[in-house]
């Protein structure tokens, strides 16, 4: 077993502790300029940061125009810079601050990692703007094509130029490149190459006065840049203190990921302020390592790893557990924004309608027939399927749904079925598959054809296996083609019927759509307008049934068949499989995140309007205890499943399970390696 410790901490788990800082500056005052940037520096040592990114010259200042030209201000500014190299000797993080230096005769708006006691680079400006109310390149050498040179600087010699990118030697994937303020509003970005080169932080340090909409075009670029580079982006601004001479300041400060934004600052704000994300290198790393084109891009460019100094430096792992600064989604298949929820359930309700409407009009099919329990699933299918029609012009009575009750249909979601057919308006019929299970299992010799209360598999497949059948075979008198209902979360725990059941049919509408967004879309198509009236009472109703298959009769005290009693919670499970698919994290990485989303019930972001279960909680043994259960369900038991996949429509970005899509892996797998790391790494 893993040290308690170690399991804990962030540098264990592949991350990295970051913050963008906003000093209070001074106009022209590089000894206090630097105390400012020493005072944030501490303060960063104290919350555990490993790398803190400052404004554009927040040591120099950056807004005194010809006063850059003066030895007085650069020789303060040295000064200033070896007093921070300094007190970064018993500090903990790494250091990128903006400073005007000297070299050569002549002025360079520069960048300097330091750390330690050391300057480890300085990297130059190479896009100098002058235009509009900028005049930098009146003052300032540009850094382009400077490369494989070294500068005298606080007494140290350091490497120079616009070819540095920096790696921690004894902490994986930590490693950072720097450009500043106008670098990636260029055409080229500096930090494309530097990531090309291998780095997956990129910094910035930027000015960058304030004008009405600039902020949004900041954030625009910040995130787009590591979305593009699969990165993460720290991007800090300068705020109160610089001259107003002309221009105003806000200090926007910003960390990305991927695109997503992690921690932002409070602009306009009179303290000096560092926002702090963890930034999760090791889902960067396999980011890359599973986007081709990044490869080809680095290829495309003569491979810039090839030109680039990567320059080492001693960090440390912290085995200490520092917590965590980042919101871990409990739902990631649902988004924690209403907005942006309504967004991405139009999105995949749309994409479902169009697949189907697709097939529909190739096929020339006359008919759709569906099995309608009155669960989830076969309801959202079914909703689909009438939006298809809709939009083909045919009418809801050429969908013919059948429901089919078994020996522990309920009444509750028999009448859920007939309603919801009823008011859909579409053919429904009802089939009693008891007689024909019946005799399946008498010519079986199963115990329960005389009288044993014997409930295995076989008493659950002979069921929904006469489902199947008794749908393929209406399809063939009715002239028309089987939809299917089985979602996402089914196909990765293997929790259907193979070849027959919720498996198979002739276009599965839902095997893009997780367990836990299924319920949203439903609601959203109320909510929407989608649905109204009577359709809309009963599509609420059955998103408050209890999810089961209703394959064996209830027990002696009443209680029903539950799915999740059996297999572990959807919620749960679709957290894991967003991670093992999406981003191929180790299982003890994934059971730490789980764990920081679910271990009480306020923590992790989960989105409104979902229901009270949105505020369960997990504790790490049942955490681990539901994520091997997963894990060997996904890697070794129903992969056979998946390679024998009818056709759907890839509905989430976070990927499909069709062996002719996203996800291939052979039917005979194990899953010992991941069931072998989460037990080794566990505390």
């Amino acid at each position: 077993m893993a040290d308690t410790h170690d399991f804990y901490s962030i540098h264990r788990q592949g991350m990295i502790r970051a913050g963008v800082c906003t000093p209070v500056a001074t106009a022209g005052d590089p000894a206090t300029n630097a105390a400012s940037t020493i005072a944030l520096a501490e303060a960063g040592h104290a919350e555990g940061a490993d790398l803190l990114v400052f404004p554009e010259l927040n040591v120099t200042s950056y807004a005194i125009d010809d006063l850059h030209m003066q030895d007085a201000i650069l020789a303060a500014t040295e000064a200033g810079i070896a007093s921070i190299v300094e007190a970064s000797r018993m500090l903990k993080p790494v250091l990128v601050v903006g400073a005007a230096v000297r070299r050569n005769g002549r002025v360079y708006n520069c960048g300097l990692a330091i750390a330690r006691g050391r300057i480890l680079g300085v990297v130059p400006k190479s896009f100098l703007p002058n235009y509009r109310e900028y005049y930098e390149k009146r003052w300032f050498a540009s850094g382009t094509g400077l490369a494989g040179l070294d500068i005298q600087l606080a007494g140290q010699t350091a490497p120079f130029g616009t070819d540095l990118v920096f790696a921690a030697a004894d902490l994986a994937d930590f490693i950072f490149h720097i450009e500043i303020c106008e670098d990636y509003w260029a055409p080229t970005p500096p930090s494309t190459a530097g990531a090309l080169a291998g780095a997956l932080v990129l910094c910035n340090l930027s000015a960058s006065n304030i004008v009405v909409g600039k902020a949004r075009e900041r954030a625009l670029l910040s995130a787009s840049q590591s979305v593009r580079t699969a990165s993460a982006y720290l991007y800090s601004a300068s705020g109160p203190g610089e001259s107003t001479t002309d221009l105003a300041w806000d200090g926007q400060g910003e960390i990305y990921e991927l695109g997503e934004l992690l921690a932002t600052s409070q602009r306009f704000d009179l303290s000096t302020e560092t926002v702090y994300a963890d930034l999760d290198l090791e889902r960067l790393r396999l980011e890359r390592m599973r986007t081709g084109t990044f490869n080809d891009a680095a290829a495309a460019a003569g491979h810039p790893e090839t030109r680039f100094r990567r320059i080492a430096f001693e960090h440390g792992a912290d085995h200490a557990d520092l917590g965590l600064r980042r919101a871990i989604r409990r739902f990631p298949f649902v988004p924690n924004d209403p907005a942006r929820l309504a967004d991405d359930c139009y999105e995949a309700f749309n994409i479902q309608v169009e697949g189907l409407r697709k097939r529909i009009e190739s096929t020339g099919a006359k008919r759709l027939v569906l099995g309608i329990s009155g669960g989830l699933d076969s309801t959202h299918a079914l909703i689909v399927a009438a939006r298809a029609m809709d939009r083909l012009g045919r009418p809801r009575s050429d969908i013919l749904g059948f429901t089919m009750p078994g020996f522990a249909t309920s009444e509750d979601t028999k009448s859920n079925a007939w309603a919801l057919m009823d008011a859909i308006g579409i053919t429904g019929e009802e089939i009693d598959i008891r007689p024909a299970a019946r005799q399946m299992l008498g010519d079986m010799g199963h115990p329960y054809a005389d009288g044993e209360p014997v409930y295995d598999v076989t008493f659950e497949n002979v069921q929904a296996g006469l489902r199947t059948d008794y749908l393929f075979r209406l399809a063939n008198q009715r002239e028309g083609f089987v939809v299917g209902t089985g979602d996402l979360s089914e196909l990765a725990l293997g929790w259907c019927t193979y070849g027959v059941g919720d498996h198979m049919s002739h276009y599965g509408v839902n095997a893009g759509v997780p367990k836990t967004l299924i319920q949203h879309l439903i609601r959203w198509t109320v909510s929407d307008g989608q649905f109204e009236g009577k359709a809309a009472e009963v599509l609420t109703a059955i998103l408050n049934t209890e999810i089961s298959p209703e394959l064996v009769p209830v027990d002696a005290e009443g209680r029903m068949q539950s799915t999740q009693d059996r297999i572990g919670p959807y919620e749960l499970h679709d957290f894991f499989l967003h991670y093992v698919v999406r981003h191929g994290l180790r299982p003890s990485k994934i059971a730490f995140l789980a764990w920081h989303a679910w271990q009480d019930r306020d923590a992790g972001a989960w989105p409104q309007g979902f229901p009270d279960t949105g505020r369960n909680q997990y504790d790490l043994p049942t955490i681990a205890k539901w994520l091997e259960s997963f894990l060997w369900r996904f890697f070794q038991t129903s992969q056979f499943k998946r390679s024998a996949l009818p056709n759907s429509p890839k509905v989430s970005a976070a990927g499909g399970l069709s062996p002719r899509g996203d996800w291939r892996a052979p039917s005979d797998g194990v899953a010992r390696p991941w069931i072998e790391e989460l037990r080794a790494s566990l505390p």
